[in-house]
């Protein structure tokens, strides 16, 4: 890349790094193990995206340099505004729901741990094990796990453009076909909760029967483990996961 562009790049990106930096809460909970939070991480990739879009733009009245700059510095201010949501909705999230945010990467396989909140750069997910919200084979949530669900409403209401998907998971026992519709029904069990709760966001309910578990199928341990219903919530369609894959 030819210097005279590249510099650009660096210094927008740079300076809208700064910036989130003087504005995002900073902690363990809202970082990544990079040590830096969602919303720098954003402002970096948006600036640097930005930087690219400005300076393949056209005009006759300004620098390329110029436009790099100003595009750079467009897009990681979008970039930041983004992570500062997710970091700051999974906050909300998780408050609500008593608990605190946790990014560990064994938080979910820790059998103690039947609730979890986390973020990444893309999405915010809300991991609930299954005996925490639903009897046996039963697609159901008991009354607790609906009043559970609707505390998160309010928070949910605050983000209007925001995508959620709800996401069913079980053990291996049984035909993946029934475990297919079981996981289904108890993530539209779930998404209904939050449609009829007035939630009027895009809601998208998904079952991946046993395709994706945390943990190997070999014990009763590992089975509870891997039956969880998760909610995912997404800033925009381009960060939209297969949970069942992903």
């Amino acid at each position: 890349m030819n210097k005279k562009i590249f510099k650009p790049i660096i210094i927008s990106s740079i300076s809208l790094l700064i910036l989130s930096g003087c504005t995002v809460p900073q902690g363990a909970n809202g970082t990544t193990s990079s040590g830096l939070s969602k919303a720098q991480i954003g402002a970096i990739t948006g600036g640097l995206l930005g930087a690219v879009v400005g300076g393949a733009t056209d005009t006759k009245h300004t620098t390329r340099g110029r436009r790099i700059a100003i595009g750079g510095a467009a897009g990681a201010a979008v970039g930041a505004a983004i992570g500062y949501s997710l970091d700051q909705q999974a906050k909300e999230v998780a408050q609500v729901l008593n608990t605190d945010v946790d990014n560990s990467p064994t938080a979910e396989r820790n059998p103690n741990n039947d609730l979890v909140v986390s973020n990444t750069d893309k999405f915010v997910k809300i991991m609930f094990r299954s005996q925490r919200m639903f009897a046996t084979n039963s697609p159901t949530p008991t009354s607790s796990a609906r009043v559970e669900i609707q505390n998160m409403l309010p928070v949910f209401r605050k983000y209007p453009n925001m995508i959620i998907q709800t996401v069913g998971h079980t053990d291996n026992r049984g035909s993946y076909e029934y475990n297919l519709r079981l996981s289904e029904q108890r993530a539209s069990s779930v998404g209904n909760i939050l449609k009829y709760g007035g939630i009027n966001n895009p809601i998208y309910s998904k079952g991946c029967s046993f395709s994706k578990p945390i943990a190997p199928n070999t014990n009763s341990r590992n089975w509870a483990l891997n039956r969880r219903v998760e909610v995912y919530l997404y800033p925009n369609q381009q960060s939209v996961i297969d949970p069942c894959r992903n």
